[in-house]
């Protein structure tokens, strides 16, 4: 069983930056997948970014953020962080970590065994 617990969301203008951390418990956080997921309102949760639990450089990312998104994982504080850099207020949203054992990065949701409870991303025009 893995536990996630996101932080790091907040009130920001566009063209600012935040980054996200999800901490997640357990001796197992190097044999799993991570990804960042959001869900606007309305909308239907989609897929943001995922790193590998093979190699940290195995990345994944939306159209819609890459370039300005930057995931990473310390394995040894066994947190994953997203950096989002040059904020537009469509990236409002609250933000899912989703962690997964053994999988290569992956886009899909379904493919997620475990999920944090969310940390809202505002960002004001």
């Amino acid at each position: 069983q893995v536990q996630l617990v996101e932080s790091g969301g907040g009130l920001v203008q566009a063209g600012g930056s935040l980054r996200l951390s999800c901490a997640a418990s357990g001796r197992t956080f190097t044999r799993h997948t991570m990804g960042w997921f959001r869900q606007a309102p309305g909308k239907e949760r989609e897929f943001v970014a995922a790193i590998s639990w093979r190699s940290s450089s195995a990345t994944d990312y939306s159209n819609s953020v890459k370039g300005r998104f930057t995931i990473s994982r310390d394995n040894a504080k066994n947190t994953v962080y997203l950096q989002m850099n040059s904020l537009k207020p469509e990236d409002t949203a609250v933000y899912y970590c989703a962690a997964v054992e053994l999988r290569e990065a992956t886009p899909l949701s379904t493919d997620y065994d475990y999920w944090g409870q969310g940390t809202q991303v505002t960002v004001s025009s």
